[in-house]
């Protein structure tokens, strides 16, 4: 079994699989039902089966942007 490392200030959403290895970066938000499978950048909004990330957030702009 590898460890799961959840960064600070994590949301996760309800029925949420995570599976061993991964790593969730601060700030980040995990959307309900998600399979995270890979680790997840910090700052970033990650959804879907598996999980991939779908917006990160710009701190010069202030605003989430589309990957």
């Amino acid at each position: 079994a590898r460890p799961v490392v959840i960064g600070r200030n994590v949301w996760i959403g309800e029925h949420v699989s995570i599976l061993p290895g991964v790593t969730i970066g601060d700030g980040a938000i995990i959307g309900a039902g998600s399979v995270v499978v890979s680790d997840v950048p910090a700052n970033c909004i990650a959804c879907g089966v598996p999980s991939k990330p779908i917006k990160i957030f710009d701190f010069r702009t202030r605003l989430w942007i589309r990957i």
